[in-house]
């Protein structure tokens, strides 16, 4: 039987998928203003904010909430 989770919005969406979608909609300057890491101000890419993210689960979350009130 799968693992469901209902009552989680970010089951099943990638945090490729999360950072494409938020670049997308604000760019990385606007995303650079609403969470203040390097990752996305200074040289900003997939490939690095994706490192980052990884590693931090501080902004990590941030950006996962940034995604859903996006939504």
């Amino acid at each position: 039987m799968e693992n469901q989770q209902p009552n989680n919005p970010l089951h099943g969406v990638k945090l490729t998928e999360i950072l494409e979608f938020l670049v997308e909609r604000y760019g990385w300057e606007e995303m650079g203003k609403r969470i203040n890491i390097k990752c996305f101000s200074q040289d900003p890419s997939i490939k690095s904010s994706l490192k980052f993210l990884r590693k931090t689960p501080w902004a990590r979350t941030k950006v996962e909430n940034l995604y859903l009130d996006s939504l």
